[in-house]
């Protein structure tokens, strides 16, 4: 049965005035009658602003400002597509590179010209149908309430509803995984597996397998997927993730640079391999990297002086110092306004000038730097900032040096990552174990601040030890002890009155908080047992 588009507003983004006039006889023709048509990629996210879209059919190979693959990604990150809004992308192409690329972003499906009235009415029928049976599911997942949505799920699941079970079915292994609940997890993929052979059930074994920490199996098993699939580009992401876990950065870089090979338009797989390059000094693979994110980046809401500042690196780390002001020089002219793109450039020339010798020029810029992070400080971002207190301490500034990785240590304890960087720059810079002093200092405050709220909380007072926690989470918003033990003096609380629905939502809304940052699933799960209880 063919749909009546006659309740839905629709947004075609589509450069070519044929295609355009097409697409709007066809859609017409399906009963559509509030349409409107962007040429470009900024006339279509201006679009989105004024307005909620039902449908937006957007062309890949658009001209001019932004791909559109930059339009979906910039409409994601600014949150104009509403849960309901069917995103459908359309190519004229059909090489592998580009259908990896026009996919890469997960829009709900894709077309490939030319398109016909009965291809685009039954990819629109199935769209929206699939939109509307999994609304319930969608929106509590994206409220982070992960247990609804696995209640909503398996309401579904026992309707017995043969077309959508294995979609269904991938949603609540995808879920349970996203609690914590691994091994629940892989059961439901074996029983996928059983009756039939999936590649993404497949892969979601090889995501349990990670998780509990089998990383031979989980190697074993993106691997054979790749071989199997070679285009399964979350095969190779995984894989990624697995090697740098275990610190193996040069394996993690060649699956990386085998991605990006065969999907080269993918922005954060480009910056993600220009990182991972510089880092393990592959320089050559870090340029063309870098190089693709300025070019993916430019048009785009994800266009950062970060890049620049990291091309412009690479080439001072191969004593490139005029090829490195030539990407300084770029970085000031696009982000001539931006403090951040400022101070970049300013500890970029301060290198440059050292490199050349001239250490007067290099004071200059490296004042300039100083003026520019007092000026803005804690407002940069948190790499920056470690690069300026390098800076410091190599100046002779081991003060300003400290205090800024202080600082950089009590708001991101729990980013292992970051406070692994801290601790190699520590290492390199003033001497071995410096930073790890600061850590486990740092570490013991919060512990005793934790093991204080905790015996308020035994002896009773409730009060004073909620203040604790909320001044735990304000300091690190992050930290699994504070949150679990906040959401345990909630739910204590809630028990001993009436019933308050705002005090449940804050409840939940940490417990939610719990998931997100990995808390395990033995202890989240209690707590949201005890939470519905009420």
């Amino acid at each position: 049965m063919t749909i009546n588009l006659k309740s839905k507003k629709i947004l075609i983004i589509e450069d070519n005035p044929s295609m355009r006039e097409t697409l709007i006889h066809i859609l017409g023709s399906l009963g559509a009658r509030f349409i409107v048509a962007a040429e470009t990629g900024v006339n279509a996210i201006t679009a989105m602003k004024i307005d909620n879209f039902d449908v937006v059919l957007c062309d890949y190979n658009l001209l001019g400002d932004k791909t559109g693959q930059q339009v979906l990604d910039d409409a994601k990150y600014l949150k104009l597509l509403p849960l309901s809004t069917i995103f459908i992308m359309v190519t004229g192409e059909n090489r592998q590179e580009l259908v990896l690329s026009a996919i890469d972003n997960k829009p709900d499906d894709y077309l490939i010209k030319p398109i016909s009235r009965e291809q685009l009415s039954s990819r629109l029928e199935r769209s929206i149908a699939r939109k509307n049976y999994l609304a319930d599911i969608e929106n509590e997942i994206a409220n982070g309430n992960l247990y609804q949505a696995l209640t909503n799920c398996k309401q579904l699941l026992d309707s017995d509803d043969n077309k959508m079970r294995l979609h269904l079915l991938k949603i609540q292994a995808e879920l349970t995984i996203k609690i914590g609940d691994f091994k629940s997890a892989g059961q439901i993929y074996e029983n996928i597996l059983y009756e039939r052979e999936l590649p993404w059930a497949r892969l979601g074994l090889g995501i349990v397998a990670f998780s509990l920490d089998d990383v031979e199996q989980a190697i074993q098993t993106f691997k054979d997927l790749i071989l199997q699939y070679p285009a399964m580009m979350d095969a190779y992401d995984w894989l990624v993730k697995v090697y740098e876990s275990q610190g193996n950065d040069d394996h993690a870089l060649f699956s990386l640079n085998s991605a990006v090979t065969l999907s080269p338009m993918s922005f954060s797989r480009q910056k993600k391999l220009a990182t991972l390059a510089d880092k393990t000094e592959n320089y050559a693979i870090a340029k063309k990297a870098y190089k693709a994110v300025i070019k993916l980046g430019n048009n785009s809401i994800r266009k950062s002086p970060a890049d620049y500042a990291g091309l412009a690196n690479v080439y001072l780390k191969e004593k490139a110092p005029d090829e490195a002001q030539k990407i300084v020089n770029q970085l000031s002219l696009e982000f001539h306004n931006d403090p951040e793109a400022k101070l970049r450039s300013a500890l970029l020339e301060s290198e440059i000038h050292l490199t050349k010798g001239d250490k007067e020029l290099a004071q200059q810029a490296y004042e300039k730097a100083s003026f520019l992070n007092k000026k803005f400080n804690k407002k940069l971002p948190k790499e920056l900032r470690l690069n300026m207190a390098k800076h410091f301490y190599i100046n002779g500034n081991k003060s300003a040096c400290d205090e800024i990785i202080n600082d950089l240590i009590k708001t991101n304890i729990d980013d292992k990552f970051f406070i692994k960087d801290i601790v190699r720059l520590c290492d390199t810079i003033i001497c071995k174990n410096h930073a790890i002093k600061l850590i486990n200092n740092i570490r013991k405050e919060f512990a005793d601040m934790n093991n204080h709220g905790v015996n308020l909380f035994a002896k009773g007072d409730t009060k004073e030890a909620f203040d604790i926690f909320a001044e735990a989470i304000a300091e690190r918003p992050d930290n699994q002890a504070a949150i679990l033990n906040m959401t345990r003096i909630m739910i204590h609380d809630l028990k001993k009155s009436i019933p308050d629905p705002e005090k449940i939502i804050k409840a939940q809304s940490y417990i939610n908080k719990a998931i997100e940052i990995g808390l395990p699933y033995s202890q989240v799960s209690q707590l949201q047992i005890e939470l519905d209880n009420l």
